[in-house]
């Protein structure tokens, strides 16, 4: 990475999860984070409204060039979802 972190503390409340996964909104309109269940560190049952806090930093683009792989393997999810809603 080209540059040094900068650690941004963030304060968000969760809105929905399940049993994969958590959605948290961050305050400040700073906007929407789903991420899985097993990265939440937590001593209390879940349950949407509760505050969540995480260091964060800024996302970095590696290179120009596109992951063929993954972006194959996006077209072929949107492609089943669109021939599974017809």
């Amino acid at each position: 990475m080209k540059y040094g972190d900068k650690i941004i503390y963030m304060e968000g409340i969760i809105v929905d999860f399940d049993d994969c996964s958590v959605s948290i909104d961050f305050k400040g309109r700073l906007g929407f984070l789903k991420v899985p269940k097993r990265m939440l560190i937590t001593d209390y049952p879940l349950e949407i409204g509760l505050e969540v806090a995480m260091n964060m930093s800024f996302v970095e683009v590696l290179s120009d060039e596109v992951n063929e792989k993954y972006l194959s393997n996006i077209q072929k999810n949107k492609d089943k979802r669109r021939n599974m809603n017809v």
